[in-house]
């Protein structure tokens, strides 16, 4: 399962906060941790510092708490964790997924369970609100989409096409339950 993953398994960057004005990029692969650094200063005698990087094994950087407190520090405690368990071999394979796979899952479920789905990450959320996944959601559970409709949903989008023929059925059917509710009185 594991073959099933891309490399790297995470990467990130950026800068350390206000005190430190250095730039941190920070990788885990398959096999290693890569820690890199770039010193930012005006100061003269920090102009010609080298970058640096530091590559280890996963059970060296588990070790490491001195690379470990660095990450802490630049990139917070959550994603600190969230590399201790690649590390430890705790691999997140829904996150690994491609969209499109993803967005044919999430096509199978019911329309409140997508709304839970989208609330616990912001991939999900991503691909709940996206058109790919509401025209979708309008093409399997519309009986027919015609040429009209497609057109008017490239300009309004998806996912108000959905809403506005969900909203127009219930209306319909309102209106027939009256007229027969009307015609049982009589």
């Amino acid at each position: 399962m594991a073959a099933l993953l891309t490399d790297p398994l995470f990467e990130t960057s950026g800068r350390a906060p206000i005190a430190n004005n250095n730039f941190y990029h920070f990788v885990v692969t398959k096999s290693h941790v890569v820690w890199r650094w770039w010193k930012i200063s005006p100061r003269i005698v920090d102009r010609y510092a080298k970058p640096g990087e530091l590559k280890e094994s996963h059970q060296d950087f588990l070790d490491n708490q001195w690379v470990q407190s660095e990450v802490s520090m630049v990139f917070g405690h959550r994603i600190l964790q969230y590399t201790k368990a690649l590390c430890q071999g705790h691999y997140d394979y829904l996150e690994h997924l491609p969209d499109t796979l993803l967005l044919r899952i999430i096509n199978s479920l019911e329309l409140e369970d997508v709304g839970q789905l989208a609330r616990t990450s912001r991939r999900f959320r991503k691909l709940c609100g996206s058109e790919e996944f509401w025209e979708q959601a309008v093409q399997r559970r519309c009986n027919t989409v015609s040429a009209e409709m497609a057109s008017l949903a490239q300009v309004e989008g998806w996912r108000n096409i959905f809403f506005t023929s969900k909203l127009q059925l219930q209306n319909c059917v309102l209106v027939i339950c009256r007229i027969l509710s009307f015609i049982c009185r009589m």
